[in-house]
């Protein structure tokens, strides 16, 4: 049986924890800071957990990552 491949997208931008869930830099953030708001920054800090839905799609794309 043939090695499955890993999609290099998902790799370079998701990581998976020890108890399983999928961690992702928080989305929204790149530019246009000055309109958001100053709670929407404070919260958008750091990295975040993926909700179970998606967490399905990154897993399916990462089959070693579990």
């Amino acid at each position: 049986m043939p090695k499955m491949k890993t999609k290099s997208s998902c790799k370079k931008r998701f990581k998976v924890t020890a108890s399983g869930r999928v961690v992702a830099g928080q989305a929204g953030k790149r530019h246009g800071m000055i309109k958001r708001s100053t709670k929407f920054i404070r919260t958008a800090r750091g990295t975040t957990t993926l909700s179970a839905p998606d967490e399905k799609i990154i897993k399916s794309m990462m089959p070693y990552a579990r």
